[in-house]
């Protein structure tokens, strides 16, 4: 997606005659290199310069923005933390904002622009990870918290975590490249951004206070590292039900359905629930069929309700109350569903 993808684009706007491109990299891959990301953006860039085009390469710094994704929504969450986290190992960021970013794109696309140039879109001021948590704390509204700093093992097996939520489909901005990327550094001169555009960036404590936090900034901040949470306790209690079911809950689900009347089917039926319970969980687990399993979980739920009224009704009103459970169930998993999309 960094290399042969843009590469591809570009000799297609060779052929077609569309002199320029304003191509959008990374800060540092043209003398840093650390990770596969950084070395498939520098083989983006090499591939445009090869091309008989006018082109505009692009470095911006952090971007961080109305809308929030990747670090800018990953900053809103540590900011609401109680506790603010120190991670260990982090150079200085400086951050943009997205309009200056797109006002800069919109600068080189006019006629007449400079072309056959890359530009360095570094913000006005090197802040400390934990500072530029501190702005988008204050901009939410929250008093200052105490600091913690992460031990570096705990901080590895956070990194180890993404990487393996990576595998299941997922995008935790926390993984192991970013862990490398941040160690680096992500700074520059933005001296010759403004020279050449006139765009002069703006701090961060600036940028935020021009667009006040919304209770939907807040509930969005609160809500962030819950959203992991909740997709991955859903697929151990899904897994967890059926094994259990199959496992040491065997007698007592045999039990109930014999009570219900399930005669020679009590075995099958078990086994039958077991088995769906543990494939629903596995669908949450990957995030590409993550919305069809929460589908399934719901169906499922609202089965358990009817079947268990209408063959065991007592079981509402059990000790344990098994079937009043299904209720919260059915509420979380139509909140995972409306939280499901990252952007």
């Amino acid at each position: 997606m960094h290399a042969e993808g843009p590469a591809a684009l570009f000799a297609a706007c060779e052929r077609a005659g569309l002199r320029r491109v304003v191509h959008l990299s990374a800060i540092g891959v043209d003398h840093q290199a650390p990770t596969d990301f950084s070395r498939t953006k520098r083989q983006g860039e090499e591939a445009l310069m090869r091309c008989d085009l006018d082109w505009v390469i692009l470095r911006p710094a952090v971007v961080t923005g109305r809308a929030a994704y990747g670090g800018s929504a990953l900053f809103r969450g540590l900011a609401a933390l109680p506790i603010l986290p120190v991670m260990p190992d982090t150079a200085p960021l400086q951050i943009v904002q997205l309009d200056e970013v797109a006002a800069t794109v919109m600068f080189f696309l006019r006629r007449g622009a400079p072309a056959r140039l890359a530009l360095d879109l570094a913000g006005a001021e090197r802040l400390s990870f934990t500072d530029a948590v501190r702005h988008y704390r204050q901009w939410l509204g929250l008093p200052e918290a105490r600091q913690w700093a992460v031990p570096k093992w705990l901080a590895r097996s956070a990194y180890r975590l993404g990487d393996f939520a990576g595998l299941l489909g997922w995008r935790p901005p926390v993984r192991s490249t970013a862990r490398a990327e941040i160690a680096r550094g992500v700074s520059g001169d933005p001296a010759e951004w403004t020279r050449i555009t006139g765009i002069a960036p703006r701090p961060l404590a600036d940028a935020l206070a021009a667009e006040p936090a919304s209770v939907q900034e807040r509930w969005f901040a609160g809500a962030y590292f819950l959203k992991p949470l909740l997709f991955t306790v859903f697929p151990l209690f899904w897994v967890g039900t059926g094994i259990a079911s199959l496992g040491p809950g065997w007698d007592i689900g045999i039990g109930y359905m014999r009570e219900g009347g399930a005669g020679v089917l009590a075995a099958p039926s078990v086994v039958a629930g077991a088995l769906a319970d543990i494939a629903i969980g596995t669908a949450i687990a990957f995030r590409r069929t993550a919305r069809r399993g929460l589908q399934a979980a719901i169906a499922i739920s609202v089965f358990y309700a009817l079947a268990g009224t209408a063959v065991l009704p007592r079981l509402w009103f059990d000790p344990l109350a098994p079937l009043l459970k299904i209720g919260p169930i059915l509420v979380l998993s139509l909140l995972a569903l409306a939280i499901l999309e990252d952007r």
